[in-house]
């Protein structure tokens, strides 16, 4: 299992008056994956609306299958993007002999 780190966006012309009907939904179906350990971590975003979200999947393909079952995506009104991520190895080039 990876980590991905997946974020939301309104597609281009989406408002939040078009969005505010499925946040229910959409919150509920987050939960559900919470429940079943794929989401670990789920964040507002602060800098505009949308969500970040922490997962535990083998790959960001992973990821996006389980991103297109939410109900704002199958409403095509957001889209997701993908990072993933691992363990901050360049640590281990501080213990290298000769660096202080």
């Amino acid at each position: 299992m990876a980590k991905v780190f997946a974020f939301d966006e309104f597609k281009p012309g989406v408002t939040l008056e078009q969005v505010a009907p499925l946040l229910k939904q959409e919150a509920r179906h987050a939960w559900e994956l919470y429940k079943q350990g794929v989401i670990r971590e789920n964040y507002l975003r602060t800098d505009k609306p949308g969500a970040l979200i922490v997962m535990e999947v083998d790959s960001v393909e992973q990821a996006r299958s389980i991103t297109d079952t939410f109900p704002l995506v199958k409403a095509g009104l957001i889209e997701f993007r993908f990072i993933p991520v691992g363990a901050f190895t360049p640590y281990e080039t501080l213990f290298e002999p000769g660096l202080g």
